[in-house]
């Protein structure tokens, strides 16, 4: 460190109150393995991704990169993980959008604006409304209209409360009069068994059912995006469909707040380097999910906006009842 370079970042550090130790722990990041934490149980579209995704990082940044499941909490728990987390990037955490819901519906421990920094988004996945193979339901339509018929009847599978997921069918309910029963589990791999099981009549989940849709165990109705997502082949928007009913559901890289910026462009530019892995690409592809990378800025902007915007949402269902 006894280059210009050197000397100026430990100036720059000393005159906004950082010792010469903590610029210099920055420019040398990282020199151990960095922990990433899955808000979601193993094998479902956010563990098939993060673990894509670490594999990569870990070859971009020069160390290992270690996926960590923590689900529960609607997909909150990796942002509950970051408050009082030391801000030095060794410990991050995937942000999926719920948590911007969460704090409008029951007490938080975390505030996402407050707690976290928002490192870069990198996918955006779909909300797919699935029935098993042999369900007598062949559309969205169908399924609607025995739901008015049968208030309640019809029980859904979701990663947890207060998810996206849960979001599409509190929306379909309010905006075609129908009740259906909801039933949390703690990830996508639960919610899938239970369908494929019996155990619930259709499910909404991300974009792992696509191995089970191209298999023709299930049958997907219809995804909650603006567009189709070409790797579900003939599956139709529920907006095209009649139903005014859109989820976005963008994911990225986050950690606790106070993370130095020389640490968040790194760790920015890794994922941006990481997006173009053709591993990364593969697994994207066979998931089916989207590349939607937004940098650090862009994705923080995006995260106070959108903190902002579900308080509407929140406002306009009870997700308690549904």
């Amino acid at each position: 460190m006894h280059t210009k370079l050197g000397k100026l970042l430990i100036a720059v550090g000393l005159a906004v109150g950082l010792t010469p130790t903590t610029v210099m722990g920055q420019t040398d990041y990282p020199d151990k393995p960095i922990s990433i934490i899955v808000p979601y149980g193993p094998g479902g579209t956010t563990d098939l991704v993060g673990r894509a995704l670490a594999e990569s990082l870990s070859q971009q940044l020069g160390q290992p990169v270690v996926i960590e499941n923590k689900p529960g909490a609607a997909g909150a728990m990796g942002a509950i993980s970051m408050i009082g987390a030391k801000p030095d990037g060794y410990r991050l955490t995937m942000a999926p959008v719920g948590i911007f819901r969460q704090p409008y519906i029951q007490q938080t421990r975390y505030d996402p604006i407050r707690d976290l920094t928002y490192i870069a988004s990198f996918l955006t996945y779909d909300f797919a409304v699935t029935v098993k193979d042999d369900s007598p339901f062949k559309t969205i339509k169908e399924l609607v209209d025995y739901a008015k018929q049968n208030p309640g009847d019809l029980d859904y599978g979701t990663p947890g409360r207060y998810t996206g997921n849960q979001v599409v069918m509190a929306l379909l309910g309010k905006r075609t009069g129908t009740e259906f029963t909801h039933v949390p589990f703690k990830g996508d791999a639960d919610a899938t068994t239970a369908l494929i099981g019996g155990h619930v009549k259709l499910a909404v989940v991300t974009n792992s059912i696509l191995t089970y849709l191209k298999s023709g165990t299930v049958r997907v109705l219809a995804t909650a995006d603006k567009e189709r997502n070409p790797a579900f082949t003939n599956v139709p928007t529920l907006l095209e469909s009649g139903y005014d009913v859109i989820v976005p559901s963008p994911l990225g890289l986050a950690g606790p707040a106070g993370l130095p910026q020389p640490i968040v462009e790194k760790l920015d530019n890794a994922v941006k380097a990481a997006l173009e892995d053709p591993k990364v690409k593969q697994v994207f592809e066979n998931i089916g999910v989207r590349e939607y990378y937004m940098d650090h800025k862009t994705y923080a902007d995006f995260a106070k906006k959108n903190f902002a915007a579900e308080k509407d949402i929140v406002t306009d269902l009870d997700l308690e009842k549904n």
